[in-house]
This record gives C-alpha cells, sequence and structure tokens, in this order.
C-alpha cells in the first residue's frame, strides 16, 4: 500500500515538509547554540569596545572628570580645524603609500633571490627575518644610534665620503622620510617570509610545461605563472602591511616624538598624545574613529576590489 507520508501525485505530504522544517529550525537552533559563547566574546571584546568608542566620540568626556555632556560632532568639526590633525592624516597616508609597495616588492624580490640560491637559503632567510623577531623598541633605539649626528655610523660613513653630517631625525625634511626607510626595513622580513610560502606552493610542472611551449627566460617564467598564482598571497600581503603601517607608533614614540614641528606626527602618535598626555578622551575617541574608517576603507577595497584580480 503506499505511505500516507505521500499524496496522491506521489510528492511527500504536508506532514513531511513539517518535520523537515522543524528538523531545519533544531540544526539552526543548534548551531546558534554552539557560536554563542564565540559570539558573546566577540561582542563584548570587539564590537562593545567599538560603541563604546564611537558614543564617547560624541561627547565632551576628559579622563578622569566625573560628568559628561553631549557635544554632537564638535570633536569631529574640530577634526577639520586643527592643523595637527591635517598634517597627521597627510603624513600617515605618505607613509602608507610608500612603505607598503616598497616593502611588498623588495620582499618579493628577496624571497625570489633566496630562492635562487643553491646554498646559504637558512642564513639569509634568518638575516632577512632578524627585524621581525626583534621588538621594534629595541631596533628604533638602535638606529637612534646610527643617525646620530655626532656618532652615528651612517654619519661617520658620511664623514669619509667628505659630506656634512646631518641629524637626520631632528629635521623637518629628513624625519619622516627616516621614518619611513625604517618601516620597510621592519616589514621587508615579513613579507619576504610570506612571499617564500607562497613561492613553494607554486606547481614546478607549470615551468615545465611553461619552458616546452617556449617559455625559457625568467621574465616570461616570473610574469606567466609566479606572479598570477602569487596574487592570493600578495593580496594578504598588501592588506597586512597597509593595516601595520596605518598603526605605525613605536619609532615615532622613541626617534621622533612626533617632531620637528609635527613633520613626523601621525594619526596613532597624535590619537596617544591626545588621550594620555593631554586626557583629551573625547577627542582622542574621535580619532580612533578616524583610524577605525581607514582600516574598514582597506577591508573593503581588499574584498570588493582586489579579490576579484586574485587567481585562486
Amino acid at each position: 500500500m503506499p505511505s500516507t507520508d505521500t499524496m496522491a501525485f506521489g510528492g511527500p505530504s504536508p506532514a513531511v515538509f513539517v518535520h523537515a522544517k522543524r528538523r531545519s529550525l533544531a540544526a539552526h537552533l543548534t548551531a546558534y547554540a554552539l557560536s554563542a559563547p564565540a559570539l558573546f566574546l566577540m561582542a563584548l571584546l570587539l564590537i562593545g569596545p567599538v560603541l563604546v568608542v564611537l558614543m564617547m566620540s560624541f561627547t565632551d568626556y576628559s579622563l578622569g572628570n566625573a560628568s559628561f555632556e553631549w557635544v554632537g560632532l564638535a570633536n569631529y568639526a574640530e577634526m577639520l580645524e586643527d592643523d595637527v590633525f591635517v598634517k597627521a592624516i597627510g603624513n600617515t597616508l605618505l607613509y602608507v603609500g610608500i612603505v607598503v609597495p616598497a616593502s611588498v616588492f623588495l620582499g618579493l624580490g628577496a624571497a625570489m633571490l633566496i630562492e635562487s640560491l643553491t646554498f646559504g637559503r637558512a642564513f639569509w632567510r634568518a638575516v632577512y627575518f632578524l627585524p621581525v623577531m626583534a621588538t621594534l623598541m629595541a631596533m628604533a633605539i638602535v638606529w637612534e644610534f646610527m643617525l646620530n649626528a655626532r656618532f652615528g655610523m651612517i654619519s661617520q660613513l658620511l664623514a669619509l665620503l667628505g659630506l656634512p653630517a646631518k641629524n637626520w631625525l631632528q629635521e623637518t625634511s629628513t624625519a619622516l622620510p627616516m621614518l619611513m626607510v625604517i618601516g620597510i626595513w621592519q616589514a621587508l622580513g615579513f613579507n619576504m617570509v610570506l612571499f617564500m610560502a607562497g613561492l613553494t606552493s607554486i606547481p614546478r610542472d607549470l615551468y615545465e610545461a611553461l619552458e616546452l611551449d617556449g617559455g625559457s627566460s625568467s621574465w616570461s617564467r616570473f610574469w606567466t605563472v609566479t606572479w598570477p598564482l602569487l596574487s592570493p598571497v600578495t593580496l594578504f600581503v598588501v592588506v597586512i602591511t597597509a593595516i601595520r603601517s596605518f598603526q605605525v607608533f613605536d619609532p615615532v614614540h622613541v626617534l621622533t616624538k612626533g617632531g620637528p614641528n609635527n613633520a613626523s606626527m601621525v594619526l596613532i602618535y597624535q590619537l596617544y598624545q591626545e588621550g594620555f598626555d593631554f586626557f583629551r578622551s573625547a577627542y582622542a575617541a574621535g580619532l580612533t574613529v578616524v583610524f577605525l574608517i581607514f582600516i574598514f576603507a582597506i577591508t573593503w577595497v581588499k574584498s570588493r576590489v582586489m579579490e576579484k584580480n586574485v587567481h585562486y
């Protein structure tokens, strides 16, 4: 006899649909229950603080005050009239615009050169990765001695060449470029390791097939096989380097304090000054919101624009 759960035309009865819907609902509820602890921690540690900072940016709260008042967009209006903020934004964008492409391409070049070596790979990997393993605060102090106008290594080399020594970190024309050099030096090793991982994952058969098609030159190997297959790694490296460049703080704090005359002021260091030196917590919260907007913009460009040109 035909089952009572089937209709006259052989299709499932409404009871079957109800049973399937209940099973689907139970599965969804189970999934939400299992993910609830992670969602709670995310809301508590990530989303919650962001919302608190956002609300604080609409107040006049200062650290230590017992009360505050809502001021709307006053903090953001003040930013537009703040010469230090305008300078910090310009310096930050210039820093990111120089450090990111330079460290990415130099990291790729170093990775390809090391991978082409027949011996000594481990040594050169360690040499280039040393700045990543060392704390940037300690390395900044080393750079401070190297750039010293009186006894620094660079000044001594210039003296041997008959050139005058410069106070690299205390002149408006050289303070930010020197921070860029340090940023490139520090990011190069990290990017190199990522690119080396990408290079080792490329199948050797593709290079052999290219040689059979007549593409035996290094240039054709790079543009036809290496560069397209490195696009996922390149996307990751660019995004991570850009975010880390926006977060530049340690060398500015140790070497220049944002000077001279705000020549090396960047967004994160101004945020630090406003929040912990001047105790203007609400204004610092507004600067934090601006910083987060830049980070979200990078993430959006990565997910909507750059991934379209990535070959997985």
